[in-house]
Formats: C-alpha cells, structure tokens, sequence
C-alpha cells in the first residue's frame, strides 16, 4: 500500500494565515481539504487531546495527529525541540480511549526513564509501567514505556503483554542507522502484529519519504509528515576571543540562509588576522586573564587560540545566553572545563539557587553509601553544582548525571560541560549550545563532525516558550573555516542508511517461528535491503555506460602492427612478477624483524628504531608465541608510555642493550608504578651508555638481486622485446588507452559484482549464518529435511547479548560450570566490555591464569577462537573478541569489595563502571533463564545479586 507523503514546512506562528499575492497559494480544491481537516481537528479525540493541552498544536502535529486518528501509521521527521513527542502522547491517548496497550519505546534507559515520569504525570502510576532491562515498575500497565530491546524481545518470545496492543511508539527512530543497536528497531518494525499502529518519531532526515515508503511495504497505509522548521528560530555565531559575531552577513536569513551563505565580513577579517604571520596577540592586560600575572588564553606564536573556558562562560552569561550546553568531545575536557571554571572564581548563582542545589544534591544523593562519597568526587561535584557549573559525560555516575539534567531543567546549573552524548533525547533544552570544536574522535580516528551531528548538537539551543531566539556558538579555534561552518549550518539534512544485519539470535527465532524459507522472505523486506534493491536502478545504469565507453577504448587501443590485448598482457604480467618479487623480498625482511622479537626476557632493555631516533623501553610482559610476525611483547617506555610492540613498530628489528630488574606483581594500570619503573629505566640507560646503532642501508637491494636473477621475469621481458607491437611508432598511446579500457573494465566488473551481491543480499547473509548454526548444531534438517531448531537452539532463543553465538557455546561447553558468583560475573564481562583505548596491556585475573577463573577464561578464548575460524569460511564478520579490561573490577565488586577497592589503581571511571556492570547483570539475567545447568541458573542469580548493590543498584524510579 502507498505511503501518503505530506511534507510539511511549517512557517512561524506569527505568519499570516494566507498569502494571496503568493505563486504558491493553495488551490480552492485544496484550501476545502485543508477546511476539512481542521473541522475534523475540532471533534472526536484530537479535539479531546486538544483540550487537555495548555498549547496550541502545530500544523504538523494536527496534520500528524489526524492520520493516527484515521487509522494511518505515522512517520514524523522534525528538529529537535519542535514537539515530535505530542504525536506519540496522542497515540498514548488513543490506546486508553479505545480500550488498548501503547508501547513507548526509546534507545536508552535514561529517555525511558524521562518518559516513563512524563506520562505517570499525566494518566497516573497505576496505567503507566516501565521496563528497562534493569528495571520492571507495572509491566502489564496500559501504558509502557520501555527500551526498543525490551520489546524485540517480547516479540521473540511471543509475551502475553502483546496481546490488546494497539499503538507502538518508536522514539529517536532514526537510531536504526546505529552500527551496533540499530537492527532491533528495524526487527521490531518488521515483527509487529499487523493491527498495531506504528508511530516513528525521527530527527530531520534528508530521504524521510524513502522510509516512509519501506514503512508502507511493511506496515500498510502510512502518512509522512516531515517539518523543518523550527519552533525557535536559531543564530548561528563564532566566539573569537572574547568577542561574540554573527557568523552570516548581516543580510542573510539564518532561519533560511540558503545554499552557500555570504560569511560576515568582519568575522572573516578577524580569522585571517589572526592566523599565524597576524598582527601580535593581546597581553596580560587584557580580558580573559585573572590576575595570573602573566598571558593567560593566549602564550606565544601566531594562530587562532581557544578563548579559555571560563572566558566563554563569562562573555555568555554577560549577553544574557544562559543556561547554556558546552559540547566538549572529551569526557577529561569536560571535567578540566568545571575544574577551570571553579578556579577562576566563576559563581552564576545567587544565594537562594545555592542552599536549594545543596539541599537537592544532598537529597538525591543520600542513597550512596558514604564511604563511597570520597571516590565519586561528591564535593567538588557538590562545590560546582552550587556555583551553577557542571559536567556531563558517560563517566560520570548515573545519579550525578541525573542531578545535573534535574538542576539544569529547573534553571539552577547555568553551564553544563558535555559529550555528544547528550545530544540523544534526554530533554535539557537550553538557551545556546556552544561546540569547541568540529572535529570528534569516532574511536578510530578525528573525524570533522556531519551536518546531521551539528544539527543535532545545536538543536537544543532555544527553549519553546520561553526564548525568542536560540543561539549556536561555535568558539573559534585552529583550522575553523568560517565557509565550512556555514555549511554545516545551513544543511540541517542528513541521510538515513540501515545498519540491519541477521544475528544468530534472530536467526534461530526467525526459524524457530517461520521456517527457514518464509525468513528470507521476511529479511528481504529490511529497510536495509529497501534500500539496497532501490540503489541497483543507479547501478545499472552505470554498467550500461560503463559497457559503452568499453567499446570506444578497445577501439582506439587496437594496432595494426599485431594484437595489442596480448601485448599489454606481457607487460602486466612482467609488472605482477616484479611485484611479487618484490613483495618475497618484503617478507623475508618482515621475517628477519620478527625474529628480532624472539627471545626476550621481562626485564630486558631495549632500542626501538622509530624514525631518525632510536627510542628505548623495557620488556614487562615478552608476550605468547606469535605466528608469522612473532611475539607481541609488550613494554614500557622512558616517557612512561605501555606499548604493545609488532613488527610493523620495530622499524628494522629490535636491539636489547641491558637489562632492567621489573619489580614482582608489576601492575601497567597503575600510573605510580609506571612512573617508577620509567624513572630507573632511565636511569639504567644512563649508566649503559647506549649509542644508538646505525639503520642498514640498501633496503631494495635484496629485491633488486631477486629480480635481475629471476630467469621467468627474463623469458617474458625477451617476448615482450619480439611482439610484433613493441615496434609501433605510437605504442605509448595506444598503451595509454589501454591502461584505461583495463581500469575500466575492472571497475565494470566489481560493478557487476555489486549488482549481483545487493540483490537479495540480506537473505545470503542470512543462510550463511544458517550454515554456522548448522554445523554447530543449534539448527539440524528434520526427516523431511526442513531446517528446524534443535535443543541448543531453543536456549540459544532467549541470549539477546552482541557476542550471542560465543555465550551459547560457553554455556553449551559448560566452560563455566565450575565458577563461583563472582568468577561468573567476571567471565561474562569479557563479552560485553570493551576497552575505550587499544590498551592490550595484559588484565590481571583472581586466582592467577591457572586458578579456576583464568582456567574458565582460557577456555572461552579458545571457544571464541573456534567461532572466528568458523564465521572466516562463511564470509561473516559478527562475532568481538574477549576483552579482560573488567575482570578484576566486576571479580572485586561481586565479592563485596568496596567502590575505592574496585576503582583503586585503575583508570576506569566510576560511571563507566556502573554502565558495565549493568550490562554484564543483563546478560547474568539471560543465563540465569537460559542455562542448561541448574547449578549455573543459581550462580547467575547469585552474581546478578553481587553485582545489584550500593551505587550500581541506584535507580531513578
């Protein structure tokens, strides 16, 4: 069935109703259609809605509203702030009117949390649940909120809850395209019951009406309904210094700046003055210096200077641009910024705001433990609060951060210091959002940041109702390109791209309810697949031109003078000898470095060629056997640095030049313990005298010898010199095009290749994960020869964790069976926690590597091991490897240990540890339902016990 594509552009409410001077007025036939909705707006439950809000709704939400009322699914696509959420409250109100379950789902607990609180306001506790994982408040409530994974779930497991449901709200819809969580929105989306009424609230994206089109394919009759404007017109500004500027010229809209907006000329001379060769920078006596007595936000050299934190906090609160968000990419650059901010003797509250933060900080916090108090930074948390200033980052403990958002949405915290992650629903809307910058570290690499993540970030700025205006303000720094902002600003449009992908837990459910066959049918209605099939129209098209231009190249390439395909297939085929020659010589090379890794002792001091200068460091773990390229040792450096050597970091090969006693029970994780052993290692080298060694020279000789000796590289060099076309007075053009009829027909085969590969390539995914389960034994063929579930599979149904596949097969291999609660709890925490940093440093375990925790840890390696062989030859890439970073913190926790004991010499974040350990507890809870033993059922319930007290068992509901 069709999708009903209505895109609305809502104007300001102080626009004339009708225009008649405009090319653009409606037809009569039109304006009668649009008479008849708003008469249709004013009876029956819209106008019941309508009446209990203390707003008038905007045309998009009438519109949106109306075609839920009809019976039509709904996509709704708009900025942040513009009340996409009044949608999905009137589906809430719908259900009750009619007697049904609503559903409200949402990415993250924190959001679902929030809403949960919102409509337990609005209809009472009593109707309204919670499920979050973690929490279960009134599950089989009318009403209930929960996380997208709660009701993928449910689905999977065909709970009674579905039945009477209704209405699905699917908020932040457009976290479908998250690499790692996004295939459960769209699992739910394909599995609903055909009468629920589905409505998918997103941000702003560019292909809304592609979506809504797959949602009509899998759901039936949907209205889109896409807004861009916002309810609070947004300037845009750069803060140089400590000068606020308009970042468009001063005629420019910057509610509609258009493509390619002039930038104002005054910002763009104090940019180009301040690059380096500018005029000299401002001194002491200038602001942004507190009395340091010396040159505080600018020392030195040329080039544009952040202004300083405290500064930017200051020039806002002085235009009167409070409360305000500081996105700062940087969980420690959050936490400098607060402690910057309390130096410079920043206050932006008064006396009354100051003992009512103490008394609510106090309040909400009086459910930690005290002795846990001094760990978590409680009073300097406390001291900024009080002054208006805080931090907001996922290292932070949930309960911190929860205050935060309570105090900045009351107006109290003026100045809130946060990661992106803010960005994603929790509702703190502000007056101006500042960026410091717009580069991010994506976990791999500084990457600038999209014009989807600045619409995002800066769409919290104006708060509806209260300001007239919100306000962006990005703080000049090195490399801003004012042009390049204007860009970002003015494309408030992103794309929205699948990530789905089969699990082997959506696999063995799909057949389990479905049969092998009706689940291929069922994957190649994805969005991803939607899209996939749609991108082959453009695909094709480029092969026929491809096809073409093939054509005119062998054409111009032919020579009268002999086959010239046959003689360009001996220059190629001298040009691949001499590079596997070369690349032999490669290895050889690698092979005499790796060599070089052999060998060594814990202790041992050695030189590490890195550029013209060598770099010295000591052994502290020799590392396993390695393969080809050796052992990986790992070391620490004279800067204190723990380095994880491979070939490709020992330039050519290392030297050990001494040795260096490493103390017994050395710990890399603890900062004192690497400050002094770099110290003696220091003072070791001292004492050696080392001299650097000289670098070999004549690094191609090897493969330069191979080459002039080779006799087949000789034979074909000798046709080639007797074809008929190397006599061709106009070989080299000829050879030019066919250079490119060669470039081009593999660029047409590899497009062939994608066409082949995205027709129905979710299905082959698919099957080929089928094979995996097959040969593991979760799925088998009956006697008919139907593939159907088998009694591991059945258990393999209800583990939901990213690593299902290596869980199962712990849990089938019994690899645990013989663990206590805490070496449970620790053994599954290698599956879902992953390091923030390549910090392979070698984690300590309880017990020692031959206790009965490292012996079970061993264990699941080689399970994972196994797997990752296995899902090689079937082409697949879903399974992460173990990560030991957690298992002596859980290991601690579990057994009772203290907050400061569990966090002590570490450098994970109490926050951080929170996160994980509920994570670990949700995936405790599937084993304790889904082990095959009864012994290791009561373990998991034991260690999810352990795991749920002091400051991880908090719960803002």
């Amino acid at each position: 069935m069709p999708s009903r594509r209505r895109r609305t552009r809502s104007t300001s409410a102080a626009a004339p109703a009708a225009r008649t001077t405009s090319p653009a007025e409606p037809s009569p036939a039109e304006r009668y259609a649009a008479a008849r909705r708003r008469a249709g707006a004013d009876r029956g439950e819209l106008a019941t809605f309508r009446d209990r809000l203390d707003f008038p709704l905007d045309d998009f939400q009438v519109e949106a509203c109306a075609a839920l009322e009809r019976g039509s699914g709904v996509l709704v696509a708009a900025p942040t702030g513009a009340g996409k959420t009044v949608v999905g409250e009137f589906a809430v109100h719908l259900a009750l009117a009619a007697g049904r379950k609503a559903f409200y789902t949402t990415p993250i607990k924190a959001l679902s949390n929030q809403k949960y609180a919102d409509l337990a306001r609005v209809h009472g506790a009593d109707r309204v649940g919670l499920l979050t994982g973690d929490t279960n408040v009134n599950g089989d409530a009318d009403v209930v909120v929960m996380t997208t994974e709660v009701l993928r779930n449910m689905l999977y497991a065909g709970s009674p809850a579905l039945t009477g449901l209704g209405y699905v709200v699917m908020d932040e819809v457009h976290y479908l395209a998250d690499r790692f969580r996004g295939p459960v929105w769209e699992e739910v989306i394909i599995h609903l019951p055909d009468d629920v009424q589905l409505v998918s609230l997103s941000a702003t994206v560019s292909n809304a009406e592609e979506f809504g089109d797959w949602l009509a394919t899998v759901r039936g009759d949907t209205t889109v309904v896409v807004s861009e404007h916002r309810p609070v017109p947004l300037g845009q500004h750069v803060m140089v210094d400590d000068r606020l500027l308009e970042l468009y010229a001063g005629h420019v809209d910057p509610t509609d700046p258009g493509v390619d907006p002039p930038i104002n000329p005054d910002l763009a001379q104090l940019l180009r003055r301040q690059l380096p060769g500018g005029p000299p920078r401002r001194g002491p006596g200038d602001r942004g210096v507190r009395g340091r007595g010396g040159p505080g936000p600018h020392r030195g050299g040329g080039g544009v200077r952040p202004t300083p934190r405290f500064v930017v906090v200051d020039e806002l609160a002085q235009a009167d641009l409070l409360p305000a968000i500081v996105f700062i990419f940087s969980r420690a650059g959050c936490e400098s910024a607060v402690e910057q901010c309390l130096r410079a003797g920043v206050r932006l509250t008064n006396p009354r705001e100051q003992s009512e933060i103490r008394l609510l900080v106090e309040e909400r916090c009086a459910a930690i433990p005290p002795e846990d108090l001094a760990v978590l930074g409680y009073d300097r948390f406390v001291e900024a609060a009080v002054r208006g200033v805080a931090a907001h980052h996922a290292g932070m403990l949930p309960l911190f951060k929860e205050t935060v958002e309570d105090l900045f949405s009351r107006g109290w915290v003026k100045v809130v210091f946060a990661t992106e992650t803010l960005a994603l629903g929790i509702n703190m809307p502000a007056r101006s959002v500042v960026l410091e910058k717009l580069v991010k570290w994506d976990g791999s690499a500084h990457v600038d940041i999209t014009p989807g993540e600045y619409t995002q970030l800066t769409g919290r700025a104006g708060r509806r109702g209260i300001d007239t205006e919100g306000h962006a303000v990005v703080v000049a720094h090195a490399g801003l390109d004012p042009v390049q902002l204007a860009g970002l600003a003015s494309r408030r449009l992103y794309p929205l791209r699948s990530s789905f992908r089969p699990t082997y837990n959506m696999s063995v459910n799909l057949v389990a309810q479905v049969g092998r066959e009706r689940a291929r049918e069922v994957l190649e209605t994805s969005f991803a697949q939607f899209q996939a099939d749609r991108g082959v129209v453009g695909l094709a098209r480029q092969a026929q031109t491809h096809a073409e231009a093939l054509e005119g190249y062998a054409e111009a390439m032919s020579c009268h003078l002999g086959d010239f395909a046959q003689y360009m297939g001996l220059r190629r085929a001298i040009t691949d000898r001499e590079r596997g020659l070369a690349k032999d010589a490669a290895a050889a090379r690698r092979a005499d470095v790796a060599r070089t890794l052999d060998g060594l002792k814990t202790g041992d001091v050695v030189e590490i060629p890195v550029g013209r200068r060598a770099q010295h460091a000591v052994v502290v773990d020799p590392g396993g056997p390695g393969g080809f390229d050796g052992p990986r040792p790992t070391v620490l450096t004279t800067d204190r640095q723990v380095r994880r050597l491979t070939v490709a970091d020992v330039g050519t090969g290392l030297r050990t030049v001494g040795r260096l006693k490493v103390p017994g029970g050395f710990q890399v994780r603890v900062p004192a313990a690497r400050r002094d052993l770099a110290a003696r290692l220091r003072s070791r080298l001292d004492e050696l005298d080392v001299t650097p060694s000289g670098r070999p020279g004549g690094r191609r000789d090897r493969a330069r010898t191979a080459a002039a000796e080779d006799a087949a590289l000789e034979a074909l060099r000798r046709e080639l010199r007797a074809h008929p076309c190397h006599r061709c007075p106009d070989r080299e053009d000829h050879a030019r095009w066919a250079e490119r009829w060669e470039r081009l027909r593999d660029e047409h085969a590899a497009l062939v290749r994608r066409i082949a590969g995205r027709t129905g390539s979710i299905a082959a995914v698919f099957d080929r994960t089928c094979d995996v389960l097959r040969t593991l034994g979760y799925l088998a063929l009956d006697d008919d020869g139907t593939l159907a579930v088998t009694p591991d599979g059945q258990w393999l149904r209800r583990l939901y964790a990213e690593n299902d596949l290596v869980l199962a097969e712990c849990l089938r291999q019994g690899v645990w069976d013989e663990l206590d609660a805490p070496g449970l709890a620790a053994a599954v925490s290698t599956l879902v926690y992953r390091s923030r940093r390549d910090d392979d440093t070698g984690a300590h375990v309880p017990g020692g590597p031959d206790g009965r925790l490292g012996r079970a840890l061993d264990a699941a390696v080689r399970a994972w091991s196994q797997l990752e062989d296995l899902e090689h030859a079937a082409r697949l890439e879903t399974i992460q490897p173990l990560d030991l970073g957690l298992v002596e913190p859980i290991h601690r926790w579990a057994a009772g240990r203290s907050l400061d004991a569990v966090l002590r010499g570490s450098d994970l974040a109490a926050g951080d540890f929170v996160r994980w350990c509920k994570q670990v507890i949700d995936v405790l809870d599937q084993v304790a339902g889904a082990a095959p033993t009864a012994r290791l059922r009561t373990t998991a319930e034991r260690a999810v016990l352990g795991l749920r007290r002091g400051v991880v068992a908090y719960s803002a509901v």
